[in-house]
C-alpha cells in the first residue's frame, strides 16, 4: 500500500509537470522586436525591458509593456481579467482617469491581439509581468487546508496523551524499583500501542480507492489528500458561466422597434455577422445559420470594423445594384445614431415618444438577464467609401436577444448540494441584472446580492459578515474573488472554488480545494486539486458524495484506534502499579498491536451511513477524545475484569495471565469494529465481505497462536477451555456497553466550526 502511495504520486507530480511544459510552450512564442534599428522576430524569452515589439492581430503579447503607437488596438484579456469581450487599447496621458488610463494604455504577458495594430515599450519580462504575478502566487505556500489542520490538531493530540502515558509508567516503575531498562521498553510498547502507526496506510489505501470510484464518475484527483477537503466542503465559490448556464449565447427573439416579432431585424443582422471580416464572438457565434439562399446576391464592398469607442460594427452590402450599410451594435449607441425607425413597411420619426418606447424594450431584455444588440440600415451612394460618418440618420430596424440558458440539471444540482449541507456562492463579472435572472432561473437566491464596488469599500472582517449571508456577488473583479473566497475561509468554512482560467489560479491555489475542468488553460489545471471531466454541478455533487464516503471510513479507523488502543493501553499501565510482573510483554504489545490494525487495513472497502454522506463532513477532535474518554474506560472495566478472573478463577501464572489478556484484548477492540464503523444499529449495517473476514480472521488467528509453534517464542501458553466461555461472556456484553455509549456520544450536539484566525 505504501509503495501504490508513492506510484499515484509519482503519476500525478509527472502529470503537474507536463502540464506545466505545455504552459510555458505555449507562451515561449516569437516576438517581432526592433533591433539596431531593423523588425526582427526572437524567442519571447530574449526580450528585455527597453525592446520595442510590434503587434499584429493574432499574435500573443509577449512581455508587458506600455503603448507608443495604436490603430484600432484591441486585447482579448479574458485570461487575465476574467472579460469575455475585448479590451481596447490606445494611447492615454498618464495621471489622466485613474487606474482606468494607465490600464488602457498597457498590455500585458498572457493576452492576445484580435484587431488592430501598435507598437509597445517593454516594461517587465518574466516574473515582473502580471502573469509572472500569478505564478509567484502558485510558488508560495497556500493557506492550511482543513485536511492539514485536522491532521495537525490530530497529531498534537496523540503526541499529548503518549507523551504524558510513557513518562506516568516510567516514573511509577521507578519508584516501585522495578528495573529501568524493561520499564522503559514497557513504557515505549504502550506508546506504540496507542500510537494509530497504521493511519498513512489506511488513509492512504481509502483515499485511492476514493480517487478510482470519483474518476469512475468523471472527477480526477490530483492530490489524494484533496479528497478529504472535497467532502468537507460547506461552500462552493464558482462562476455562473458554465456552471449555472451552459457556456454558450443562444439567439432567443428578435423583434422591430415596437415590440413586434420580426424575422427582418434577424435577417439584417445574420447579414451583417455573416460579412463582417473582424474577429468574431459569442453573439455572432448565435447568430450564424440560416440558408445559404439568404445570403446569395449579397457582395460586402465596404466595412466600418468594430471598435469599444463607438461599441458597432457596419458592413456595405450591394445587391441588385443597391448598397445598404447595416449597422449592429449596443442598443444605446445604435439609437443615438438612428432618426427614425421602420414600422411594417413604412418609415417613422423617432420622436421622444418613440425613441422611449424603444429603450424601454430592450432594457426589458436586460432586466431578463438577456444581451441585446440593436439593427439599423442606411441606404448609401454606390461605390463611395465609408467612414464613421455614414453612421448617422440611421433606420431602426429592431433589436435581437440572447441568453445563456441555464444548465439542464443546475436547479436540481442545486438543491441537492443545498440538501447535503453545501452552499453556492456565485462570483460573476457579469451585471447584477444578468446574474439575478440567471440565479433566479435555478432557484438561486438572489435576493443577497452584493456588487465588487461595495466589497473594495469593505474592511475583511466585515467583508467575512456578508460573505456569510451573501448569495452573488456582481461585477468582481478576480482580486475581489480572491479576497471573498480568503474571508470565507476565515469564518471557519471549507471552501472549494472552481475555476478554468488564469486569473482563477491565484484563488484556486488558496481554495481548501481547487476545482477546474478538462477544458481549462493549463496553469489552472496545475493549480487544482480535482479535475472535473465534464463541467457540471451534478458531477462536482458526486465528487462530494464520494469525498464523505472516503473521509468516513478513515474516521472509522481513528475511532476505533483510539479508543481501543486507549483502554488497553491505560489497562497496562494500571496493571503495572499493583502487579508483580508485566501485565503483558513489550513483544506481546506490539503483536497484538499489528493484528488489531491488520484487521483494519480493509476498512476502505466498507460501506458508509447514507447519514454520514448527507453532511459536509470535517476533522472533530472532540468526538474522538469522547470516543477515547468515554469507550476507552468501558475496555478498562473489562480487562481489569479479565485481571480479576485470571488471577482469582483460573489462578493464572505470569505466562498464562498474559496469554488471556492477550487473546481478550484483541478479541475485544477487534470486534468493537463492527460496533464502531456504523452510527446506526450494526445488526442492520452490514460491512463489507472484505472487513467481516478480515476481522473475525484475526481473532481466530489470536485465539490459536497459543497452540501454534510460534508460542513459545512469544511467551504464550494453552489457555483453559473455561476461559473461553468467560471470552464470550465478557465480548458480548462489552460490545453491548459500547453500542449504548457510542448512541450517546453521537447524540451530543456538534461544536460549530470556529474562524480561522
Amino acid at each position: 500500500m505504501v509503495l501504490l502511495s508513492l506510484a499515484l504520486n509519482l503519476v500525478q507530480t509527472y502529470r503537474s509537470r507536463r502540464a506545466a511544459e505545455r504552459l510555458r510552450e505555449r507562451v515561449a512564442v516569437t516576438a517581432t522586436v526592433r533591433r539596431d534599428g531593423l523588425w526582427t522576430s526572437v524567442p519571447r524569452r530574449e526580450i528585455v525591458p527597453g525592446d520595442v515589439v510590434r503587434l499584429s492581430p493574432g499574435d500573443l503579447v509577449p512581455a508587458d509593456g506600455r503603448l507608443l503607437e495604436s490603430r484600432g488596438l484591441h486585447l482579448h484579456e479574458a485570461a487575465l481579467t476574467g472579460e469575455s469581450m475585448p479590451a481596447e487599447k490606445r494611447i492615454a496621458v498618464v495621471g489622466e482617469g485613474g487606474a482606468a488610463a494607465e490600464r488602457e494604455n498597457r498590455i500585458f504577458l498572457g493576452t492576445s491581439v484580435v484587431s488592430g495594430t501598435g507598437l509597445a515599450l517593454v516594461t517587465a519580462t518574466g516574473h515582473e509581468t502580471a502573469f509572472g504575478d500569478v505564478v509567484a502566487r502558485l510558488a508560495s505556500r497556500p493557506p492550511e487546508t482543513e485536511f492539514e489542520r485536522g491532521t495537525r490538531q490530530f497529531g498534537f493530540f496523540v503526541m499529548r496523551t503518549v507523551v504524558f502515558l510513557v513518562l506516568f509508567v516510567v516514573l511509577v516503575n521507578l519508584i516501585l524499583r522495578r528495573d529501568p531498562l524493561e520499564s522503559l521498553l514497557f513504557a515505549l510498547a504502550l506508546a506504540v500501542g496507542l500510537t494509530p502507526e497504521f493511519l498513512p496506510i489506511i488513509t492512504t489505501a481509502t483515499l485511492a480507492q476514493g480517487a478510482v470510484r470519483m474518476a469512475r464518475r468523471k472527477v480526477i484527483v490530483k492530490h489524494l489528500e484533496a479528497i478529504q477537503n472535497f467532502g468537507s466542503i460547506d461552500v462552493l465559490c464558482s462562476d455562473k458561466t458554465g456552471t449555472l448556464t451552459v457556456g454558450e449565447m443562444q439567439l432567443t427573439s428578435s423583434c422591430d422597434a415596437g415590440g413586434t416579432a420580426s424575422e427582418r431585424v434577424l435577417e439584417l443582422a445574420r447579414l451583417n455577422s455573416r460579412f463582417q471580416t473582424g474577429m468574431g464572438n459569442p453573439l455572432d457565434a448565435a447568430l450564424a445559420g440560416g440558408e445559404e439562399s439568404d445570403f446569395a446576391g449579397y457582395v460586402a464592398t465596404d466595412e466600418l470594423p468594430f471598435d469599444f469607442e463607438r461599441r458597432r460594427v457596419s458592413v456595405v452590402l450591394s445587391r441588385a445594384g443597391v448598397e445598404t450599410l447595416i449597422t449592429k451594435g449596443a442598443p444605446e449607441t445604435v439609437l443615438a445614431a438612428c432618426r427614425d425607425y421602420e414600422d411594417g413597411s413604412e418609415r417613422r420619426a423617432l420622436d421622444g415618444v418613440a425613441r422611449r418606447r424603444a429603450e424601454a424594450i430592450y432594457r426589458g431584455f436586460c432586466e431578463k438577464g438577456f444581451r441585446v444588440l440593436a439593427v439599423a440600415t442606411r441606404r448609401v451612394e454606390r461605390g463611395q467609401a465609408s467612414t464613421a460618418r455614414d453612421e448617422r440618420d440611421l433606420t431602426l430596424a429592431g433589436f435581437v436577444a440572447f441568453t445563456d440558458p441555464p444548465a439542464p440539471g443546475a436547479r436540481e444540482a442545486l438543491q441537492t448540494l443545498r440538501r447535503d449541507g453545501v452552499r453556492v456562492v456565485i462570483l460573476t463579472g457579469d451585471n447584477e441584472l444578468v446574474a439575478r435572472h440567471v440565479c433566479g432561473q435555478v432557484g438561486l437566491e438572489d435576493d443577497r446580492l452584493v456588487l465588487g464596488e461595495r466589497v473594495d469599500r469593505m474592511t475583511d472582517a466585515a467583508l467575512a459578515v456578508v460573505a456569510e449571508r451573501a448569495a452573488v456577488f456582481a461585477r468582481v473583479s478576480p482580486a475581489q474573488k480572491n479576497r471573498i473566497l480568503l474571508a470565507l475561509k476565515g469564518r471557519g468554512h471549507v471552501v472549494g472554488y472552481l475555476g478554468d482560467g488564469i486569473n482563477d489560479a491565484p484563488s484556486l491555489h488558496a481554495a481548501d480545494v481547487g476545482i477546474s475542468v478538462s477544458g481549462a488553460v493549463d496553469v489552472a489545471r496545475e493549480a487544482a486539486d480535482i479535475i472535473l471531466l465534464q463541467r457540471s454541478l451534478r458531477v462536482l455533487h458526486e465528487g462530494i458524495r464520494e469525498g464523505r464516503k472516503a473521509f468516513g471510513n478513515v474516521m472509522k479507523y481513528l475511532l476505533m484506534g483510539t479508543s481501543s488502543n486507549f483502554g488497553n493501553m491505560f489497562s497496562m499501565a494500571a496493571a503495572a502499579l499493583f502487579l508483580p510482573f508485566l501485565p503483558m510483554r513489550p513483544t506481546q504489545i506490539l503483536l497484538n498491536n499489528f493484528l488489531y490494525d491488520a484487521a483494519q487495513v480493509t476498512i476502505p472497502t466498507d460501506r458508509v451511513d447514507p447519514s454520514y454522506i448527507r453532511k459536509p463532513q470535517r476533522w472533530n477532535i472532540r468526538l474522538i477524545r469522547d470516543f477515547m474518554l468515554f469507550i476507552g474506560p468501558i475496555s478498562s472495566v473489562y480487562d481489569f475484569l479479565t485481571f480479576f478472573a485470571l488471577l482469582r478463577l483460573f489462578h493464572a501464572s505470569e505466562s498464562l495471565f498474559q496469554t488471556g489478556w492477550f487473546v481478550e484484548s484483541l478479541s475485544t477492540q477487534t470486534l468493537v469494529l463492527f460496533v464502531i464503523r456504523t452510527a446506526g444499529n450494526p445488526f442492520r449495517s452490514r460491512p463489507s465481505a472484505p472487513l467481516a473476514v478480515t476481522t473475525i480472521g484475526v481473532v481466530a488467528t489470536g485465539i490459536l497462536l497459543p497452540y501454534t509453534p510460534l508460542a513459545g517464542v512469544l511467551g504464550l501458553v494453552p489457555l483453559p477451555g473455561a476461559f473461553y466461555l468467560f471470552l464470550l461472556a465478557v465480548t458480548g456484553t462489552y460490545l453491548g456497553f459500547v453500542e449504548l455509549a457510542k448512541r450517546r456520544i453521537l447524540a451530543r450536539p456538534a461544536v460549530p466550526p470556529r474562524a480561522r484566525v
